[in-house]
């Protein structure tokens, strides 16, 4: 069932229901009102009538003057007095009436007592007159009952009928225009194709869900857009880098296979064939291993890992391959607890992430000084490390974590594009955070956010 079909029937259905609730509350409230007045009335009557007809005050006449003025007379009105009859004369008594016998004992016992018999209502009272006791009846039709009553539910019924007609038009109105910004955002998301990624949908001037929605599908047009860019970059940068050994491999062979050679241009030749096989076998490697570690982790053995030693022994592993390195750590930061030092995770893989960046800052920075800062707080652990290199440009800075991308400006360096790409993979895994930020032709800063202690992956 489609959203407007289903707003259609929950507003009608409330509507309806809170209408019809409302006509029943008026048509019970009146028709129990009509009982109870004109049982109130009918009282009245018989206690006039008994003083009347039973009392010999100086009163009566005024008493009888004033029923006579003020008291209609009822459609059927009927009077009885009887004398306290004998418990073998009440069924003859209430035969002659045409009532119960069970209406003449209530009348005896609780003093008054009131019937009904279709359209005529009864009401009845106990009048004691000097040391005679006698019942007193007035009988009469409820007029307001038998007719206006009716006249009221006819009333009631046919208003539901109308608001009915009503309430379906108005909702159908309502539904329509609740989902039309809907459908123009369904249309225009239709239009839009991996051919004309930069379409956006626009934004509604409110400040309502509907903005929120737009804000939401452009967010992710943002972050389609930028996907299908690192693809487009992956495919191009992995099949030049890829393409570049295999190239020199199949070059190589060629030339030494286009006629007889020494033994030492044979030897000359495999030597160049296995470098460019080597390189080819590492760059393959690495993108296992990337796309190893962009799984969630589940393979990977985690145990705890005390982060500034970690740091430390990276610095051994950067003091080998660059011997001439500024490195400079600064543990100022650092709690004296101990315990806000230990991380759950694994180390290999955090060793490598680690010693990627600072060797990519030594790398880019051609050896000048690099600072590692290590602090914590209460709930992750900081490692910044900036350096005063080259900087990256600000318009590639974001196709940094893509696969085999490298900066226009790293040309003189050696390298595959994929030390970055890895280590964010690796930090992920970890539940942490990586934010690179660079100035051009002063330096990157590289800021990673480890969570401390046991967590779940």
């Amino acid at each position: 069932m489609k959203i407007k079909a289903k707003i259609i029937l929950l507003v009608s259905g409330i509507s309806l229901l809170s209408a019809i609730l409302y006509s029943s509350f008026i048509y019970y409230a009146s028709a129990n009102y009509s009982y109870e007045d004109f049982y109130k009335r009918l009282e009245i009557r018989a206690i006039t009538t008994a003083k009347i007809q039973l009392e010999s005050s100086q009163d009566i006449n005024a008493i009888r003057e004033v029923k006579q003025e003020y008291l209609e007379k009822l459609p059927q009105e009927q009077l009885y007095i009887l004398r306290v009859p004998s418990a073998d004369s009440l069924r003859t008594e209430a035969s002659r009436i045409g009532v119960p016998v069970s209406f003449i004992t209530d009348i005896v016992n609780q003093k008054a007592a009131t019937f009904q018999q279709r359209s005529i209502f009864y009401s009845g009272i106990l009048y004691t007159a000097g040391t005679k006791a006698y019942i007193v009846i007035v009988s009469a039709e409820n007029y307001y009952y038998t007719h206006h009553i009716p006249h009221l539910r006819n009333l009631l019924i046919s208003l539901l009928v109308l608001a009915v007609v009503f309430i379906l038009t108005v909702s159908f109105w309502f539904s329509k225009k609740l989902i039309a910004p809907l459908q123009n955002i369904t249309t225009r998301m239709e239009n839009i194709s991996s051919e004309n990624m930069q379409m956006r949908l626009p934004v509604p001037q409110n400040d309502d869900e509907l903005s929120t929605l737009t804000h939401t599908f452009n967010g992710m047009l943002d972050r389609l857009e930028a996907a299908f860019e690192s693809q487009k970059n992956f495919v191009s940068n992995a099949s030049h880098e890829l393409n570049t050994p295999l190239t020199s491999i199949i070059g190589e062979a060629d030339v030494v296979l286009s006629k007889p050679r020494t033994p030492e241009e044979y030897q000359e030749a495999l030597t160049t064939i296995l470098e460019e096989a080597e390189k080819l076998n590492k760059k393959t490697k690495a993108l296992l291993f990337l796309a190893q570690t962009g799984y969630n982790g589940k393979v990977v053995k985690f145990d705890k890992v005390r982060i500034d030693q970690l740091v430390l022994d990276v610095k051994e592993t950067v003091d080998k391959i660059y011997p001439a390195n500024k490195v400079v750590l600064d543990f100022s930061l650092l709690p004296e607890n101990s315990e806000n030092l230990l991380i759950k995770g694994n180390e290999q893989l955090l060793h490598l992430a680690i010693s990627n960046v600072i060797m990519n800052a030594c790398k880019y920075s051609s050896n000048d000084t690099v600072r590692v800062s290590l602090g914590a707080s209460a709930q992750q652990i900081i490692l910044v490390v900036k350096d005063k290199g080259i900087g990256i440009p600000e318009n590639e800075i974001k196709y940094i974590y893509d696969p085999y991308f490298r900066a226009s400006n790293t040309n003189p360096f050696e390298g595959y594009g994929i030390g970055l790409p890895i280590t964010r993979n690796v930090v992920k895994m970890h539940q942490g955070e990586m934010n690179v930020s660079s100035v051009l032709n002063q330096g990157v800063t590289v800021e990673i956010k480890l969570p401390i202690g046991p967590y779940r992956h």
